[in-house]
């Protein structure tokens, strides 16, 4: 039984663009009586989902309560970074009921698990539990998980290949470390896709996952807080592919900030960034845009040729009117220059 004394914290994982943030923004909206804090995670420096959650802030989750940490993973800079920001959370006046991590989309949640056990916040926090969203639609189509029976007959024909991909590792640490799955986007997927997604996350979980589908981040806060679950004691029921190493690597990810012109037309980007999923295979983007006549700032959000965009706000007095976009692939398919070719941006200074 989980000791109620101490301060609920649920972790948010999910690959990237499996909707995360929107998510934390509902439960933001909608907390069941709860007031709650929340901690972003980003891969990037430039601030995308910190500055959508803040522009959503409300009584019960103000804006100080939001907490952004673009420095590195948190499981990786737990002194520096993680431990006085959950520590500043839990001095504020009023305490915050309940704390929400969105991790990155690369982080491997089992090693923040086990930065529950620092020393300073182990007697004060618990891990109320770790949601793990999936892209129904990606998930369907085997973009994160093996063909098992595949893999399988390819390895009787040569031994020597290696059909493990990183992208594939994290996907099944997340489903592994997981008390409950959201699977996400069930209607980009279809009835016929989400059964497939459902069917290979199944075949990937190390026990028996409850699995909820969930449209444009929706869900009933009480199915997914106050789940109890004390993962940070619990994580023999966790494994990894990493366990047993005392660190993890993030050298299989790379991201660029790239700084763009003002643009015609959102079109214009959203014909740049199909390119760099379909010609450079470019996992994510994320950013903002000017879009020239239009009073407010355009928010971008791509996985790969996927793109959303949206008019987010005006333009403030006196704000530069910045473009500013993150661009997330695996390291050997981030080539800079040919980045910022297609995405029409000046060339770098040498």
């Amino acid at each position: 039984m989980t000791d109620l004394s101490k301060l609920p914290v649920t972790v948010i994982t999910g690959f990237l663009g499996s909707g995360k943030t929107t998510l934390v923004r509902h439960l933001m909206q909608n907390p069941g009586g709860k007031r709650l804090a929340v901690v972003v995670n980003e891969f990037g420096d430039v601030g995308v989902d910190g500055e959508i959650l803040k522009g959503c802030a409300i009584p019960d989750c103000p804006a100080e309560n939001i907490m952004e940490l673009a420095n590195g993973c948190i499981c990786c800079t737990v002194a520096d970074d993680f431990i006085p920001t959950i520590e500043a959370l839990m001095a504020l006046d009023p305490r915050p009921d309940h704390i929400l991590i969105e991790t990155s989309g690369l982080a491997l949640p089992k090693p923040l698990l086990k930065a529950f056990d620092w020393p300073d916040i182990r007697s004060k926090i618990t891990v109320d539990g770790v949601i793990a969203l999936a892209d129904a639609e990606a998930v369907a189509a085997g973009r994160f998980a093996p063909d098992v029976a595949r893999v399988d007959a390819q390895r009787l024909s040569d031994d020597s290949l290696d059909h493990e991909t990183s992208l594939s590792e994290v996907f099944e640490d997340q489903i592994s470390c997981a008390d409950i799955i959201l699977l996400t986007k069930p209607d980009l997927a279809g009835p016929e896709g989400v059964a497939k997604a459902k069917a290979i996350i199944a075949a990937e979980a190390p026990r028996v996952l409850p699995v909820v589908e969930v449209a444009e981040g929706v869900v009933d806060p009480r199915v997914i807080l106050g789940l109890e679950a004390a993962a940070e004691d619990d994580m023999d029921a966790r494994p990894s592919h990493h366990d047993g190493h005392d660190d993890h690597e993030h050298d299989d990810f790379e991201s660029i900030v790239v700084d763009l012109p003002e643009l015609d037309s959102p079109e214009q980007l959203v014909t740049a960034i199909e390119r760099l999923a379909n010609e450079l295979n470019i996992l994510r983007v994320k950013g903002y845009a000017s879009v020239k006549g239009k009073p407010m700032r355009l928010l971008v959000q791509a996985v790969g040729a996927r793109v959303r965009h949206q008019y987010d706000r005006p333009w403030k007095p006196g704000e530069a009117r910045v473009s500013k976009v993150v661009v997330i692939a695996e390291h050997d398919d981030v080539k800079p220059e040919a980045i910022r070719a297609i995405l029409g941006a000046a060339p770098v200074a040498a």
